[in-house]
């Protein structure tokens, strides 16, 4: 289960783009975290687009809004569950994600000002379905690659 939440001034991403995103970016982030192409998986990402007017964003010490030429300035925060994310997984979803975001935008490469958090939420903190749920249950759906189960099952559970 992930949580993509892209902040963005107020009219930067029109309804059409935010159609696309909620595909691509899901996908960005979903195929190295299953291991596979899974649309079953989509249904535990959510993507949430913010739009924030430019009097409520600042870079650089000052509010976009008070900029003649303010900076195309975005943040995309991405939560996951405790699973197996080693740096290059991390770098991979990273670089997915700003590339969708720039083919949505119609842009050559990334803006230098959008910018990701990647954040692993610890295990035993996530909740769903009534309560707190692992990825470990969630390894039984079938999704995940045969390699990633095992990845994440080393990852997450104590040795024995």
């Amino acid at each position: 289960m992930t949580i993509i939440t892209v902040t963005a001034p107020g009219g930067r991403l029109s309804l059409a783009q935010r159609r696309r995103l909620a595909e691509t970016l899901t996908d960005a982030v979903l195929e190295p975290e299953v291991g596979q192409h899974a649309p079953a998986a989509r249904m535990g990402f959510q993507v949430h687009f913010h739009d924030l007017p430019v009097d409520c964003m600042a870079i650089g010490g000052r509010l976009l809004s008070d900029q003649d030429t303010p900076p195309d300035i975005m943040t995309i925060n991405i939560a996951v569950m405790n699973a197996a994310w080693p740096a290059q997984v991390r770098a991979e979803v990273i670089g997915n994600v700003l590339a969708r975001l720039a083919e949505a935008c119609e842009m050559p490469a990334p803006a230098p000002t959008w910018w990701i958090n990647f954040e692993i939420i610890d295990e035993g903190s996530w909740g769903s379905q009534g309560g707190v749920l692992s990825i470990l249950q969630l390894l039984e759906t079938g999704v995940f690659t045969p390699q990633r189960s095992n990845a994440i099952r080393a990852a997450v559970q104590p040795p024995a």
